[in-house]
């Protein structure tokens, strides 16, 4: 059975990516210089209401790769799958090619 999560007001939920372990010659790579903690936005809440009842949009969108705080964010499995619920403010940046 698939589980959907659609987060509420400003959250975003990510799928953490993993960085290689090894190289494509076969070279292991030591765990300090693959850490970049970032992640892909798999789903994103409707966003938040101010205090004069205006809507505040999410600042990430489904799909954009983004970097993530060292802490924070909860974690949640769903399907065998690991997944971090983020607020939108704790998202440090995206990532673009």
């Amino acid at each position: 059975m698939a589980k959907r999560l659609i987060p509420t007001l400003n959250r975003v939920l990510v799928e953490k990516i993993s960085p290689p372990a090894k190289t494509t010659a076969g070279i292991l790579l030591p765990e300090k210089s693959t850490k970049l903690n970032s992640g892909k936005v798999v789903a994103v809440g409707p966003g938040m209401r101010d205090t004069s009842g205006n809507h505040i949009p999410v600042a990430v969108k489904e799909g954009e790769t983004v970097l993530l705080p060292d802490y924070g964010g909860m974690q949640v499995k769903l399907d065998d799958k690991e997944y971090h619920l983020y607020r939108d403010e704790d998202i440090l940046g995206t990532l673009h090619d």
